[in-house]
């Protein structure tokens, strides 16, 4: 009987841990965190692994980008929609 009550309680636990809010990750927004896609968003190379890294990591600053005059020509171009293809991170929709 106390193996069946283990089990219960561990599966219990899973299930609670299992669905448990992960913390939210702080992201400061920062353009020059973006400086590796530099050569791929402005002659249209492709885009190394860290440049699609910052960008994952950048993403949620991705509309404050593009709502900023200094940075929305580059936010809006076809060479940062290509980048952000190749990276599998899908351009925002602001």
């Amino acid at each position: 009987m106390s193996s069946k009550v283990s089990l219960l309680v561990s599966v219990a636990l899973f299930l609670l841990l299992a669905h448990a809010p992960t913390p939210s990750v702080s992201v400061t927004c920062s353009p020059t965190e973006l400086s590796p896609c530099l050569n791929a968003i402005l002659y249209g190379s492709a885009p190394s692994g860290q440049c699609c890294g910052k960008l994952r990591e950048q993403q949620p600053c991705l509309c404050q980008y593009a709502r900023n005059p200094s940075y929305s020509g580059f936010v809006h171009s076809n060479n940062a929609r290509k980048v952000s293809g190749t990276c599998g991170v899908p351009m925002p929709n602001c």
